[in-house]
């Protein structure tokens, strides 16, 4: 992946990042059951990339901001560390200047990624704008970068993996996994030695 100076410099100040729900997290089809409940659908791309998040940039502040209200999003913001969450806001760039202020962020170290007009506001001010490339021709013409992906195929994935290399952190991850599979690797070499002795 290609990624342009411009957008690798923006990406070195983000400390805070914020995100539409469906449309982006997920790809926008909502099922909604008998019993009034809503089905979604994530995708495990993401969810990898929320544990990056903890483990390699905790100081990276998470914000879910959606328009919906769900108990399975609010469900699924726990379950992967989310620290903010905003449901049923409309005014989407007023939650985001209450982040600003309980973090004592500028909005310069704001990204976010949204999917339709609802998230113009924010992706017009904001210091790095992401969205879909299925996304309204007037949400591209406002963005900063447009994903390689679709609603709901690992956007938010691709978002980090850019902060991560701006702020030179995707290099460790590479380090540590690839540490991870040599250690895997003379472990198992060792064990089938073993093994050979003991026949």
């Amino acid at each position: 992946m290609k990624i342009r100076k411009a957008i690798l410099n923006k990406a070195k100040k983000i400390k805070l990042l914020a995100t539409d729900v469906d449309g982006v997290l997920t790809d926008g089809k909502i099922v909604i059951l008998n019993s009034g409940e809503e089905i979604k659908f994530w995708d495990v791309y993401d969810r990898f990339a929320f544990t990056l998040l903890r483990n390699y940039a905790s100081y990276i502040k998470i914000a879910w901001i959606t328009g919906r209200t769900s108990p399975q999003v609010a469900a699924r913001a726990k379950e992967v560390g989310v620290n903010y969450l905003y449901q049923k806001c409309m005014d989407k760039i007023s939650a985001v200047h209450d982040i600003l202020k309980k973090e004592n962020l500028t909005i310069d170290e704001v990204a976010f990624i949204g999917d339709d007009l609802i998230d113009l506001p924010v992706l017009s001010k904001c210091g790095l704008a992401f969205c879909p490339k299925n996304a309204p021709e007037e949400v591209k013409d406002a963005v900063d970068y447009i994903t390689n992906g679709k609603s709901g195929e690992g956007i938010f994935r691709e978002a980090v993996e850019i902060i991560f290399k701006s702020q030179g952190i995707w290099k460790k991850v590479l380090e540590n996994y690839r540490r991870s599979i040599r250690i895997s690797k003379a472990t198992q070499n060792h064990t089938e030695k073993t093994q050979k002795k003991i026949q």
